[in-house]
Protein backbone atom coordinates (compact mmCIF):
# COMPACT_ATOMS: atom_id res chain seq x y z
CA UNK A 1 0.00 0.00 0.00
CA UNK A 2 1.39 3.65 -1.18
CA UNK A 3 0.22 6.75 -0.07
CA UNK A 4 -0.87 8.07 -2.91
CA UNK A 5 -3.52 5.48 -4.02
CA UNK A 6 -7.27 6.04 -3.62
CA UNK A 7 -7.76 3.04 -0.74
CA UNK A 8 -5.03 5.12 1.55
CA UNK A 9 -6.35 7.97 1.57
CA UNK A 10 -10.18 7.89 1.27
CA UNK A 11 -10.12 4.28 3.62
CA UNK A 12 -7.04 3.20 5.68
CA UNK A 13 -5.84 6.68 6.84
CA UNK A 14 -9.17 8.02 7.86
CA UNK A 15 -10.35 3.88 9.74
CA UNK A 16 -6.68 3.98 11.42
CA UNK A 17 -7.08 7.69 12.83
CA UNK A 18 -10.49 6.79 14.31
CA UNK A 19 -10.35 3.64 15.50
CA UNK A 20 -7.15 4.93 17.06
CA UNK A 21 -8.36 7.91 19.06
CA UNK A 22 -11.16 6.16 20.07
CA UNK A 23 -9.20 2.62 21.29
CA UNK A 24 -7.36 5.32 22.99
CA UNK A 25 -10.16 6.05 25.38
CA UNK A 26 -10.15 2.40 26.28
CA UNK A 27 -6.53 2.01 27.20
CA UNK A 28 -3.36 3.85 26.05
CA UNK A 29 -2.43 -0.01 25.27
CA UNK A 30 -5.60 -0.46 22.67
CA UNK A 31 -4.38 2.20 20.91
CA UNK A 32 -1.19 0.70 20.88
CA UNK A 33 -2.42 -2.75 19.31
CA UNK A 34 -4.03 -0.65 16.73
CA UNK A 35 -0.65 1.17 15.36
CA UNK A 36 1.18 -2.41 15.22
CA UNK A 37 -2.14 -4.32 13.43
CA UNK A 38 -3.17 -1.18 10.53
CA UNK A 39 0.84 -1.44 10.47
CA UNK A 40 0.78 -5.13 9.88
CA UNK A 41 -1.79 -4.89 7.14
CA UNK A 42 -0.23 -1.78 5.47
CA UNK A 43 2.98 -4.02 4.73
CA UNK A 44 0.79 -7.06 4.02
CA UNK A 45 -1.20 -4.72 1.13
CA UNK A 46 1.92 -4.25 -0.02
CA UNK A 47 4.48 -7.40 0.24
CA UNK A 48 2.32 -10.45 2.18
CA UNK A 49 4.62 -12.87 0.82
CA UNK A 50 7.57 -10.89 3.07
CA UNK A 51 5.57 -10.68 6.23
CA UNK A 52 6.59 -13.69 7.53
CA UNK A 53 10.21 -12.20 7.21
CA UNK A 54 9.47 -9.06 8.95
CA UNK A 55 7.58 -10.94 11.86
CA UNK A 56 10.61 -13.48 12.04
CA UNK A 57 13.28 -10.44 11.86
CA UNK A 58 11.51 -8.77 14.80
CA UNK A 59 10.96 -11.75 17.28
CA UNK A 60 15.43 -12.16 16.75
CA UNK A 61 15.42 -8.93 17.18
CA UNK A 62 13.63 -8.50 20.29
CA UNK A 63 15.05 -12.08 22.37
CA UNK A 64 19.03 -10.45 21.73
CA UNK A 65 17.76 -6.95 23.35
CA UNK A 66 16.20 -9.57 26.35
CA UNK A 67 19.83 -11.44 26.38
CA UNK A 68 21.55 -8.37 26.05
CA UNK A 69 19.61 -6.92 29.25
CA UNK A 70 19.82 -10.32 31.21
CA UNK A 71 23.10 -11.79 30.03
CA UNK A 72 26.59 -11.01 30.86
CA UNK A 73 28.40 -10.84 27.74
CA UNK A 74 26.25 -8.01 26.64
CA UNK A 75 28.73 -6.63 23.75
CA UNK A 76 28.38 -10.06 22.15
CA UNK A 77 24.88 -10.28 22.02
CA UNK A 78 24.79 -7.14 20.78
CA UNK A 79 26.84 -7.38 18.34
CA UNK A 80 25.70 -10.80 16.78
CA UNK A 81 22.38 -9.62 16.22
CA UNK A 82 23.77 -6.42 14.17
CA UNK A 83 25.73 -8.78 12.30
CA UNK A 84 22.44 -11.08 11.13
CA UNK A 85 20.78 -8.16 10.30
CA UNK A 86 23.66 -6.09 7.93
CA UNK A 87 24.52 -9.85 6.45
CA UNK A 88 20.62 -10.46 5.46
CA UNK A 89 20.45 -6.72 4.14
CA UNK A 90 23.84 -7.90 2.44
CA UNK A 91 22.23 -11.10 1.33
CA UNK A 92 18.93 -10.11 -0.15
CA UNK A 93 20.54 -6.64 -1.83
CA UNK A 94 23.93 -7.94 -2.97
CA UNK A 95 23.82 -11.75 -3.32
CA UNK A 96 23.31 -11.50 -6.74
CA UNK A 97 25.76 -8.33 -7.47
CA UNK A 98 28.48 -10.10 -6.03
CA UNK A 99 27.85 -13.49 -8.33
CA UNK A 100 27.57 -11.54 -11.73
CA UNK A 101 30.98 -9.90 -10.65
CA UNK A 102 32.49 -13.31 -10.38
CA UNK A 103 31.18 -14.62 -13.23
CA UNK A 104 32.37 -11.34 -15.37
CA UNK A 105 36.06 -11.37 -13.64
CA UNK A 106 36.50 -15.45 -13.53
CA UNK A 107 34.22 -16.29 -16.48
CA UNK A 108 32.22 -18.47 -14.41
CA UNK A 109 28.57 -19.65 -14.86
CA UNK A 110 27.12 -19.21 -11.52
CA UNK A 111 23.95 -19.35 -11.31
CA UNK A 112 21.81 -16.01 -10.09
CA UNK A 113 19.87 -16.55 -7.40
CA UNK A 114 16.05 -16.27 -7.72
CA UNK A 115 15.42 -13.49 -4.14
CA UNK A 116 12.49 -11.53 -3.37
CA UNK A 117 14.20 -7.94 -1.81
CA UNK A 118 11.56 -7.33 1.26
CA UNK A 119 10.10 -3.94 0.80
CA UNK A 120 11.20 -1.33 3.61
CA UNK A 121 14.03 -4.11 4.53
CA UNK A 122 17.10 -1.43 4.82
CA UNK A 123 14.89 1.36 7.34
CA UNK A 124 13.72 -1.14 9.34
CA UNK A 125 17.04 -3.16 9.43
CA UNK A 126 18.61 -0.04 10.26
CA UNK A 127 15.52 0.94 12.96
CA UNK A 128 16.19 -2.82 14.24
CA UNK A 129 20.01 -1.82 14.88
CA UNK A 130 18.88 1.64 16.38
CA UNK A 131 16.96 -0.28 18.84
CA UNK A 132 19.32 -2.69 19.83
CA UNK A 133 22.19 0.09 20.39
CA UNK A 134 19.25 2.01 22.57
CA UNK A 135 18.87 -1.46 24.91
CA UNK A 136 22.31 -1.63 25.25
CA UNK A 137 23.47 1.45 26.38
CA UNK A 138 20.36 1.59 28.48
CA UNK A 139 18.75 4.88 26.81
CA UNK A 140 15.20 3.23 27.16
CA UNK A 141 13.41 3.29 30.24
CA UNK A 142 11.61 -0.26 29.47
CA UNK A 143 11.83 -2.78 26.84
CA UNK A 144 7.97 -3.53 26.34
CA UNK A 145 7.42 -5.65 24.08
CA UNK A 146 4.19 -3.65 22.82
CA UNK A 147 6.47 -0.67 22.21
CA UNK A 148 8.73 -2.35 20.35
CA UNK A 149 6.38 -3.54 17.95
CA UNK A 150 4.70 0.10 17.73
CA UNK A 151 8.50 1.62 16.91
CA UNK A 152 9.69 -1.12 14.30
CA UNK A 153 5.89 -1.13 12.39
CA UNK A 154 4.82 2.13 12.66
CA UNK A 155 3.46 2.28 9.31
CA UNK A 156 4.16 6.02 8.12
CA UNK A 157 7.96 5.61 8.87
CA UNK A 158 8.25 1.51 8.08
CA UNK A 159 8.87 1.70 4.39
CA UNK A 160 10.96 4.68 3.28
CA UNK A 161 11.36 6.75 7.23
CA UNK A 162 11.98 8.87 8.49
CA UNK A 163 14.50 6.91 10.68
CA UNK A 164 13.35 7.94 14.12
CA UNK A 165 15.42 7.45 17.44
CA UNK A 166 13.90 4.35 19.82
CA UNK A 167 13.84 6.61 22.79
CA UNK A 168 12.11 9.96 21.30
CA UNK A 169 8.91 7.59 19.71
CA UNK A 170 8.41 5.42 22.39
CA UNK A 171 8.41 8.27 24.77
CA UNK A 172 5.49 9.76 22.46
CA UNK A 173 3.42 6.99 22.46
CA UNK A 174 3.55 6.46 26.07
CA UNK A 175 2.85 9.79 26.44
CA UNK A 176 -1.15 9.96 28.12
CA UNK A 177 -0.96 13.94 26.58
CA UNK A 178 -1.41 12.55 23.19
CA UNK A 179 -3.84 9.94 23.21
CA UNK A 180 -7.29 12.57 22.49
CA UNK A 181 -7.98 13.86 19.16
CA UNK A 182 -6.55 17.48 18.71
CA UNK A 183 -8.01 19.48 15.60
CA UNK A 184 -4.83 21.60 15.31
CA UNK A 185 -2.55 18.91 14.89
CA UNK A 186 -5.53 17.36 12.40
CA UNK A 187 -5.21 20.58 9.94
CA UNK A 188 -1.57 20.87 9.83
CA UNK A 189 -1.28 16.90 9.36
CA UNK A 190 -3.61 17.07 6.38
CA UNK A 191 -1.95 20.64 5.27
CA UNK A 192 1.90 18.95 5.17
CA UNK A 193 -0.07 15.72 3.67
CA UNK A 194 -1.66 17.54 0.42
CA UNK A 195 1.71 19.52 0.42
CA UNK A 196 3.48 16.14 0.18
CA UNK A 197 1.05 14.30 -2.55
CA UNK A 198 0.81 17.23 -5.05
CA UNK A 199 4.85 17.06 -4.43
CA UNK A 200 4.33 13.53 -5.55
CA UNK A 201 1.48 12.88 -8.21
CA UNK A 202 2.13 16.36 -9.97
CA UNK A 203 5.79 17.55 -9.91
CA UNK A 204 7.93 14.16 -8.90
CA UNK A 205 6.02 11.66 -11.75
CA UNK A 206 6.19 14.46 -14.18
CA UNK A 207 9.69 14.58 -14.08
CA UNK A 208 9.81 11.20 -13.68
CA UNK A 209 7.53 10.92 -17.40
CA UNK A 210 10.96 12.92 -19.01
CA UNK A 211 13.67 10.46 -16.91
CA UNK A 212 11.99 7.64 -18.75
CA UNK A 213 11.61 9.36 -21.99
CA UNK A 214 15.65 9.94 -21.92
CA UNK A 215 16.50 6.50 -21.27
CA UNK A 216 13.99 5.14 -23.21
CA UNK A 217 15.40 7.12 -26.08
CA UNK A 218 19.00 7.19 -24.81
CA UNK A 219 20.88 6.89 -28.63
CA UNK A 220 18.73 9.79 -29.85
CA UNK A 221 18.70 12.40 -26.97
CA UNK A 222 20.56 15.76 -27.87
CA UNK A 223 22.77 17.27 -25.48
CA UNK A 224 20.19 19.67 -24.27
CA UNK A 225 18.07 16.86 -23.64
CA UNK A 226 20.55 15.38 -21.62
CA UNK A 227 20.83 18.40 -19.36
CA UNK A 228 17.48 18.51 -19.00
CA UNK A 229 17.01 15.14 -18.33
CA UNK A 230 20.05 15.30 -15.74
CA UNK A 231 17.97 18.50 -14.05
CA UNK A 232 14.68 15.94 -13.99
CA UNK A 233 16.19 13.11 -12.37
CA UNK A 234 17.22 15.89 -9.55
CA UNK A 235 13.82 17.00 -8.99
CA UNK A 236 12.10 13.73 -9.63
CA UNK A 237 14.07 12.46 -6.58
CA UNK A 238 13.62 14.92 -4.24
CA UNK A 239 9.70 15.82 -4.74
CA UNK A 240 9.23 12.34 -4.42
CA UNK A 241 11.12 11.30 -1.84
CA UNK A 242 10.36 14.83 0.49
CA UNK A 243 7.03 14.32 -1.17
CA UNK A 244 6.49 10.79 0.63
CA UNK A 245 8.45 12.82 3.71
CA UNK A 246 5.86 15.09 4.53
CA UNK A 247 2.87 12.30 3.83
CA UNK A 248 4.66 10.31 6.91
CA UNK A 249 4.95 13.45 8.65
CA UNK A 250 1.66 15.10 8.21
CA UNK A 251 0.17 11.16 8.68
CA UNK A 252 1.67 10.93 12.74
CA UNK A 253 1.00 14.36 13.20
CA UNK A 254 -2.77 13.72 12.99
CA UNK A 255 -1.95 11.32 15.18
CA UNK A 256 -0.20 13.11 17.72
CA UNK A 257 3.09 11.82 17.03
CA UNK A 258 5.72 13.86 15.64
CA UNK A 259 8.60 12.02 13.28
CA UNK A 260 12.03 14.22 12.77
CA UNK A 261 12.24 16.18 9.56
CA UNK A 262 14.31 14.29 6.69
CA UNK A 263 15.00 17.31 4.13
CA UNK A 264 15.75 21.16 5.21
CA UNK A 265 16.11 22.74 1.40
CA UNK A 266 18.69 20.71 0.57
CA UNK A 267 18.98 22.83 -3.08
CA UNK A 268 20.02 25.75 -1.27
CA UNK A 269 23.28 24.04 0.05
CA UNK A 270 26.53 26.15 -0.98
CA UNK A 271 28.83 22.87 -0.37
CA UNK A 272 28.81 18.91 -0.23
CA UNK A 273 28.76 18.68 3.43
CA UNK A 274 25.99 21.33 3.92
CA UNK A 275 24.07 19.42 1.10
CA UNK A 276 23.97 16.31 3.43
CA UNK A 277 23.03 18.30 6.64
CA UNK A 278 19.92 19.12 4.03
CA UNK A 279 19.14 15.81 2.51
CA UNK A 280 17.64 12.58 4.11
CA UNK A 281 18.77 14.17 7.25
CA UNK A 282 17.54 11.02 9.67
CA UNK A 283 19.75 8.34 7.45
CA UNK A 284 22.76 11.26 8.10
CA UNK A 285 21.53 11.48 11.92
CA UNK A 286 21.81 7.65 11.91
CA UNK A 287 25.05 6.78 10.11
CA UNK A 288 27.38 9.45 12.26
CA UNK A 289 25.45 8.39 16.01
CA UNK A 290 25.83 4.35 14.83
CA UNK A 291 29.16 4.00 12.54
CA UNK A 292 30.87 7.66 12.66
CA UNK A 293 31.19 8.51 16.05
CA UNK A 294 31.87 4.80 17.20
CA UNK A 295 35.05 4.64 14.66
CA UNK A 296 36.50 7.94 16.18
CA UNK A 297 34.78 10.72 13.91
CA UNK A 298 36.89 13.59 13.73
CA UNK A 299 38.61 12.94 17.22
CA UNK A 300 41.74 11.35 15.54
CA UNK A 301 43.22 13.39 13.93
CA UNK A 302 42.77 14.74 9.96
CA UNK A 303 43.60 11.52 8.39
CA UNK A 304 41.46 9.33 10.81
CA UNK A 305 38.61 12.04 10.06
CA UNK A 306 38.80 11.88 6.31
CA UNK A 307 38.84 7.63 6.46
CA UNK A 308 35.93 7.63 8.69
CA UNK A 309 34.11 10.11 6.37
CA UNK A 310 34.51 7.79 3.32
CA UNK A 311 33.62 4.83 4.99
CA UNK A 312 30.25 6.15 6.02
CA UNK A 313 29.44 7.30 2.46
CA UNK A 314 30.63 3.96 1.40
CA UNK A 315 28.35 2.45 3.61
CA UNK A 316 25.37 4.60 2.38
CA UNK A 317 26.28 4.11 -1.41
CA UNK A 318 26.09 -0.05 -0.66
CA UNK A 319 22.62 0.75 1.36
CA UNK A 320 21.14 2.46 -1.36
CA UNK A 321 21.68 -0.47 -3.94
CA UNK A 322 23.64 -3.11 -5.19
CA UNK A 323 25.63 -1.84 -8.52
CA UNK A 324 28.57 -0.03 -8.97
CA UNK A 325 26.61 3.18 -9.97
CA UNK A 326 25.70 3.14 -6.05
CA UNK A 327 29.57 2.28 -4.57
CA UNK A 328 31.20 4.88 -6.83
CA UNK A 329 27.91 7.27 -6.31
CA UNK A 330 29.05 7.20 -2.32
CA UNK A 331 32.65 7.48 -2.66
CA UNK A 332 32.38 10.58 -4.83
CA UNK A 333 30.29 12.10 -2.16
CA UNK A 334 32.75 11.06 0.33
CA UNK A 335 35.61 12.51 -2.23
CA UNK A 336 34.09 15.87 -2.46
CA UNK A 337 33.34 16.02 1.42
CA UNK A 338 36.77 15.49 2.65
CA UNK A 339 37.79 17.96 -0.30
CA UNK A 340 35.50 20.08 1.71
CA UNK A 341 37.01 19.83 4.80
CA UNK A 342 40.44 20.29 3.50
CA UNK A 343 39.55 23.88 1.28
CA UNK A 344 36.64 24.48 3.94
CA UNK A 345 38.45 28.37 4.38
CA UNK A 346 39.51 28.74 0.70
CA UNK A 347 35.56 27.81 0.16
CA UNK A 348 34.40 30.24 2.53
CA UNK A 349 36.35 33.00 0.40
CA UNK A 350 34.23 32.66 -2.57
CA UNK A 351 30.35 34.13 -2.37
CA UNK A 352 27.39 32.37 -1.66
CA UNK A 353 25.74 32.14 -5.15
CA UNK A 354 29.22 31.04 -6.87
CA UNK A 355 29.31 27.85 -3.79
CA UNK A 356 25.56 27.70 -4.72
CA UNK A 357 26.33 26.82 -8.29
CA UNK A 358 29.08 24.40 -8.11
CA UNK A 359 27.41 22.56 -5.39
CA UNK A 360 24.33 21.96 -7.20
CA UNK A 361 25.97 21.16 -10.24
CA UNK A 362 28.19 18.49 -8.50
CA UNK A 363 24.93 17.16 -6.84
CA UNK A 364 23.20 16.91 -10.38
CA UNK A 365 26.24 15.19 -12.30
CA UNK A 366 25.91 12.98 -9.07
CA UNK A 367 22.45 12.25 -9.49
CA UNK A 368 22.87 11.37 -13.10
CA UNK A 369 25.02 8.53 -12.12
CA UNK A 370 22.90 7.42 -8.87
CA UNK A 371 20.34 6.92 -11.99
CA UNK A 372 22.49 5.13 -14.78
CA UNK A 373 21.85 1.41 -15.41
CA UNK A 374 25.97 1.29 -15.14
CA UNK A 375 28.73 3.33 -14.57
CA UNK A 376 29.38 2.63 -18.90
CA UNK A 377 25.96 4.34 -19.90
CA UNK A 378 26.48 7.52 -16.91
CA UNK A 379 29.90 8.26 -18.62
CA UNK A 380 28.13 7.96 -22.14
CA UNK A 381 26.12 10.24 -21.39
CA UNK A 382 28.35 12.95 -20.01
CA UNK A 383 30.05 12.36 -23.57
CA UNK A 384 26.86 13.27 -25.40
CA UNK A 385 25.95 16.73 -22.75
CA UNK A 386 29.41 18.03 -23.07
CA UNK A 387 30.08 17.60 -26.54
CA UNK A 388 27.05 19.56 -27.41
CA UNK A 389 26.70 18.41 -31.08
CA UNK A 390 22.89 19.11 -31.13
CA UNK A 391 21.54 21.74 -29.32
CA UNK A 392 17.65 21.18 -29.54
CA UNK A 393 15.17 19.88 -27.43
CA UNK A 394 13.43 16.86 -28.84
CA UNK A 395 9.73 17.25 -29.07
CA UNK A 396 9.36 14.30 -27.59
CA UNK A 397 10.83 15.33 -24.29
CA UNK A 398 8.61 18.37 -24.31
CA UNK A 399 5.38 16.55 -24.86
CA UNK A 400 5.99 14.65 -21.63
CA UNK A 401 5.53 17.94 -19.57
CA UNK A 402 1.92 18.87 -21.54
CA UNK A 403 -0.37 17.40 -18.36
CA UNK A 404 -3.77 16.02 -18.81
CA UNK A 405 -4.70 19.92 -17.36
CA UNK A 406 -2.82 21.94 -19.32
CA UNK A 407 -5.57 22.60 -22.19
CA UNK A 408 -8.01 23.73 -18.82
CA UNK A 409 -4.96 26.27 -17.23
CA UNK A 410 -4.15 27.50 -20.81
CA UNK A 411 -7.86 28.85 -20.84
CA UNK A 412 -8.62 29.85 -17.58
CA UNK A 413 -5.50 31.69 -16.89
CA UNK A 414 -5.58 32.65 -21.25
CA UNK A 415 -2.34 31.13 -21.93
CA UNK A 416 -3.08 29.86 -25.53
CA UNK A 417 -1.42 32.63 -27.28
CA UNK A 418 1.50 32.31 -25.24
CA UNK A 419 1.37 28.35 -25.56
CA UNK A 420 0.96 28.61 -29.43
CA UNK A 421 4.14 31.18 -29.64
CA UNK A 422 6.84 29.65 -26.79
CA UNK A 423 8.16 26.37 -27.85
CA UNK A 424 8.09 23.87 -24.86
CA UNK A 425 6.04 26.56 -22.49
CA UNK A 426 5.12 23.77 -19.89
CA UNK A 427 8.38 22.23 -19.80
CA UNK A 428 9.97 25.70 -19.24
CA UNK A 429 6.62 26.29 -16.39
CA UNK A 430 7.71 23.15 -14.66
CA UNK A 431 11.03 23.85 -14.65
CA UNK A 432 10.25 27.77 -13.21
CA UNK A 433 8.27 26.17 -10.82
CA UNK A 434 10.52 23.09 -9.57
CA UNK A 435 13.46 25.63 -9.49
CA UNK A 436 10.86 28.05 -7.22
CA UNK A 437 9.58 25.80 -4.75
CA UNK A 438 13.08 24.16 -3.67
CA UNK A 439 15.16 27.69 -3.67
CA UNK A 440 12.13 29.80 -2.36
CA UNK A 441 9.88 29.53 0.41
CA UNK A 442 11.27 27.63 3.73
CA UNK A 443 11.21 23.80 4.81
CA UNK A 444 8.06 22.39 4.51
CA UNK A 445 8.52 21.10 8.33
CA UNK A 446 9.87 24.22 9.52
CA UNK A 447 6.02 25.76 8.60
CA UNK A 448 4.25 22.88 10.30
CA UNK A 449 1.98 24.57 12.94
CA UNK A 450 1.65 28.13 10.54
CA UNK A 451 -2.05 27.32 9.43
CA UNK A 452 -3.15 30.90 8.00
CA UNK A 453 -5.72 31.26 5.29
CA UNK A 454 -3.76 31.46 2.48
CA UNK A 455 -1.81 28.21 3.34
CA UNK A 456 -4.73 26.40 4.10
CA UNK A 457 -6.38 27.19 0.27
CA UNK A 458 -3.44 26.10 -1.14
CA UNK A 459 -3.37 23.15 0.91
CA UNK A 460 -7.02 22.36 -0.74
CA UNK A 461 -6.11 22.93 -3.85
CA UNK A 462 -3.17 20.67 -3.98
CA UNK A 463 -5.61 18.39 -1.78
CA UNK A 464 -8.31 18.40 -4.47
CA UNK A 465 -5.45 18.12 -7.63
CA UNK A 466 -3.26 15.82 -5.93
CA UNK A 467 -6.25 13.50 -5.71
CA UNK A 468 -7.55 14.26 -8.98
CA UNK A 469 -3.94 13.41 -9.91
CA UNK A 470 -4.52 9.11 -8.86
CA UNK A 471 -5.77 7.47 -11.65
CA UNK A 472 -2.87 5.84 -12.10
CA UNK A 473 -0.55 4.62 -8.74
CA UNK A 474 2.92 5.39 -9.02
CA UNK A 475 5.56 3.82 -7.15
CA UNK A 476 8.03 6.18 -4.96
CA UNK A 477 11.49 6.32 -5.66
CA UNK A 478 12.84 4.97 -2.61
CA UNK A 479 10.48 1.76 -2.37
CA UNK A 480 12.70 -0.35 -3.72
CA UNK A 481 15.76 0.70 -1.72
Amino acid sequence: MQFNSYFFIMAFLPAIILIYFLSNKLHILAGKIVLILGSLIFYAYSDKKMLFFLCASIAINYIFTLLIQKMKWKKIFLSIPIIINAGLLLYFKYLNFVIENINSLLKTNYILKDLILPIGISFFTFQQIAYLVSVYRKELKNNYFVDYLTYILYFPKLLMGPLAEPTDFIEQINNPDTKKINWDHIAEGLKIFSFGLFKKVLLADTFANAVYWGYTYIDTATSIDWFLIMLSYTFEIYFDFSGYSDMAVGISRMLNITLPMNFDSPYKAISIRDFWKRWHISLTKFLTKYIYIPLGGSRKGKVLTYINTMIVFLVSGIWHGANWTFILWGSLHGTLSILDRIFENTEKKLIEPVRWFFTFTGVNLLWLLFSASSVKQWISILKTMFSFQNTTISEGLISVFKISESALINQVFHLDDLNANVRGLWLLLFFIMAYGICLIPENNYKKLSKLSATTMILASIACVWGILCLSMESVFVYFNF
